[in-house]
């Protein structure tokens, strides 16, 4: 498994500006029905609903919300580039700019842990983070994702 396959380039977005959480959920479901024919409102409250487990945004500016529902096949992703950070209840109380949301199936039980594993490691990457904070083309963005080699699980 690797980033290509779960994200399409019509799953990236720069945003300027959103006021809070729920409006960032609305615009990944929004992204999420766009790229990959998803329920946007369904897409929407499941990344809520997870969230109100406890809150995704695990450091150094980067969220990683991810839902499971009806209506999708295989995982998906959606990356969203903030260009005004938002306050996410993150662990080290920082606000967020990069937000990598991932859609799995209800039944998918390794297939998601391992879409998110491999997320979170790409992410931690401050490299591939740098990159992606210094562009504002989605064309761009999704390829420095899409190329990552992230660092294996040590």
């Amino acid at each position: 498994m690797d980033i290509s396959s779960l994200l399409k380039p019509g799953a990236v977005k720069v945003i300027g500006h959103l006021t809070s959480k729920k409006r960032l959920f609305q615009e990944l479901g929004e992204i999420a029905a766009a790229a990959y024919d998803l329920d946007a409102a369904s897409a929407t409250d499941a990344l809520q609903e997870r969230e109100s487990l406890g809150p995704t945004g695990v450091g150094h500016g980067i969220a990683l919300p991810h839902a499971r529902l009806d209506g999708v096949d295989r995982v998906v992703g959606a990356f969203v580039r903030l260009e005004k950070p938002l306050d996410f209840d993150a662990v080290d109380r920082q606000p967020v700019d990069l937000i990598f949301a991932l859609f799995a199936p209800k039944d998918s039980g390794v297939e998601h842990l391992k879409a998110l594993a491999l997320v979170s490691r790409t992410m931690r990457d401050a490299q591939i983070c740098a990159k992606l904070r210094a562009n504002v083309d989605p064309a761009k963005l999704h390829a420095i994702l899409t190329e990552a080699r992230p660092v294996a699980a040590g």
